[in-house]
């Protein structure tokens, strides 16, 4: 790796006092990983580019003709029943943690009586 014209050269720019050789296997070890990154760049954008694509159909449409409708049900219920399931698991959590919240503070104002 180092030949006998090569210098070491301390650098005291971090704690650790890092090695730079003055002969070129920095650069030689520089332009094998520049090589290799831009070969990893090039593999990378050859299979994303040049990939099959499946087609997927557009659901847009049909998702704001369903959005649109004025069908009087709400909008964070029109998702199905996914969306009605959360909405009721949320609304369950919310009054049950009121409720807790509201008889910790109950139990809280009356302290217990000292015997």
């Amino acid at each position: 790796m180092l030949t006998q014209d090569s210098e070491v050269v301390p650098v005291p720019a971090w704690p650790f006092s890092l090695l730079v050789f003055s002969c070129g296997v920095c650069w030689s070890v520089t332009a094998k990983m520049l090589r290799n990154l831009l070969a990893l760049r090039q593999i990378g954008q050859r299979t994303i580019s040049t990939a099959s694509r499946r087609h997927f159909k557009n659901k847009v449409p049909e998702k704001q003709k369903l959005f649109q409708e004025d069908d009087e049900i709400p909008l964070y219920l029109k998702g199905g029943i996914a969306d009605a399931l959360l909405y009721r698991a949320t609304m369950i959590l919310t009054v049950g943690g009121t409720a807790y919240a509201i008889y910790q503070l109950a139990v809280a104002s009356f302290p217990k009586k000292q015997e």
